[in-house]
């Protein structure tokens, strides 16, 4: 299989509602905030709040994305907000080829920094082995952040010391 990135284009939404609903951790409210950043990014062409880096397949079909941007009141720092791969296709570098899209957009960016936050439960087991594997150390533990014995965890990666 043969994997490309391109822009986000408003045909593209389909299929990342379809992804995003095969995620077995990403419950309804996480679908709907990652379907409202998508919409705004598809929607106002001209905000710079929520970038998109989309992966596709040959067939030019939605297999991941990741949606990230600038941490507001912040010089050069970054938040990532959303990383998905279709769950048909996890394992094949997509995760990581979306992840260095990125870095590399943040780079070109002048950012210095990119901050991953996500959720210490079972279900986030994976994504938070990948963030580790990707070169992003764990740098804080917030205990009971989401609710008592949910706590998040949050992962970073500098690219200007």
């Amino acid at each position: 299989m043969s994997t490309k990135l391109r822009e986000l284009q408003k045909k593209d939404r389909d299929g990342l509602e379809k992804i995003l609903a095969g995620i077995p951790s990403f419950d309804q409210e996480d679908q709907a905030i990652a379907l409202e950043l998508i919409d705004i990014a598809l929607n106002n062409p001209d905000q710079i709040d929520y970038l998109i880096s989309l992966a596709v397949d040959e067939k030019d079909w939605p297999v991941g994305y990741a949606c990230y941007g600038h941490t507001p009141l912040t010089d050069g720092t970054f938040d990532l907000y959303w990383i998905a791969v279709d769950h048909n296709m996890a394992g094949k570098g997509i995760g990581t080829l979306l992840l260095k899209a990125v870095e590399d957009d943040i780079r070109k960016r002048n950012g210095r920094m990119l901050i991953i936050e996500t959720s210490s439960s079972q279900e986030y087991e994976k994504p938070r082995q990948f963030y580790c594997k990707n070169n992003y150390p764990l740098i804080e533990t917030i205990k009971d952040f989401y609710r008592t014995g949910e706590h998040r965890v949050t992962f970073i990666k500098r690219f200007i010391d």
